[in-house]
């Protein structure tokens, strides 16, 4: 079995770094990969997911060397950072993905989409609307094209705080476990723990120290970020795919779900 991860920082992990230091990330698709290697008995894996790209980046960059290895299996997730930019266009934004996963689907693969998680809380609940608007296109594109779809707004365990890295933009790798959780259930892989688990009781956070952690992450995430914005720089302006051909994927530290 083939598969090809194709994405931004969603997909190539961001929040969920392996262990051994070398800075590279995990996250769901690592995770997903692994389990399958696990279930199938061999499976060739590309992640072509670079952090920050925008769609039209990722159509460019990333499906053609997806197309050329005629995978069995693509998950594709794009379009929300373009979202966060000014001038967003939700139904544009999902003309593009339609017509990128047309291409794929004439390829014979089969492709898993996402929606986002429900960001009626938080910082970005501003651009709810936007997100809504573009997650019911991608509804509706997974009925037309017969894909799969991980829909991860219905996914209330994925509004937890503890299921977000610090810089409350990518999941953590709590989050990234979760989430591949769910992504095995979809494609009907079995697992032996469930994502919607109900998580442990939270520690009460005083005031203070709630205002000191906003402080933190304003100047730690979200100023860096902004900068980026207005310099017309991306995180992702000198990173590479961390997996950028199929390989056999698996092995030693590779590793399932856990």
């Amino acid at each position: 079995m083939s598969f090809v991860a194709v994405g931004d920082s969603f997909t190539e992990g961001v929040g969920d770094p392996y262990p051994d230091g070398s800075g590279v990330f995990r996250g769901w698709a690592d995770r997903v990969a692994g389990h399958l290697a696990d279930h199938v008995g061999g499976i060739r894996y590309a992640n072509l997911a670079v952090r920050g790209k925008l769609i039209r980046q990722i159509v460019t960059d990333q499906l053609p060397p997806a197309l050329e290895m005629s995978p069995d299996l693509v998950t594709l997730c794009a379009g929300g950072n373009d979202l966060l930019r000014p001038g967003g266009d939700p139904e544009r934004l999902a003309r593009v993905l339609e017509h990128t996963v047309s291409r794929l689907r004439a390829g014979g693969a089969r492709v898993v989409l996402f929606t986002g998680v429900n960001v009626s809380t938080g910082y970005m609940r501003g651009a709810i609307g936007l997100f809504a608007r573009y997650y019911m296109n991608v509804r509706a594109i997974a009925d037309a094209h017969d894909c799969l779809l991980v829909d991860q707004w219905s996914m209330d365990v994925l509004t937890d705080p503890r299921a977000w890295d610090d810089d409350r933009l990518h999941m953590s790798p709590e989050g990234h476990r979760r989430l591949a959780l769910r992504v095995a259930e979809v494609l009907g892989v079995p697992t032996e723990e469930r994502w919607d688990e109900p998580w442990p009781t939270a520690e009460t956070v005083g005031w203070t120290d709630a205002r000191r952690e906003d402080l933190r992450w304003v100047k730690d995430s979200l100023g860096p970020w902004i900068g980026r914005r207005l310099t017309g720089r991306s995180s992702g302006d000198t990173v590479t795919a961390k997996r950028p051909e199929l390989t056999p994927f698996g092995g030693e530290g590779d590793g399932p779900l856990g």
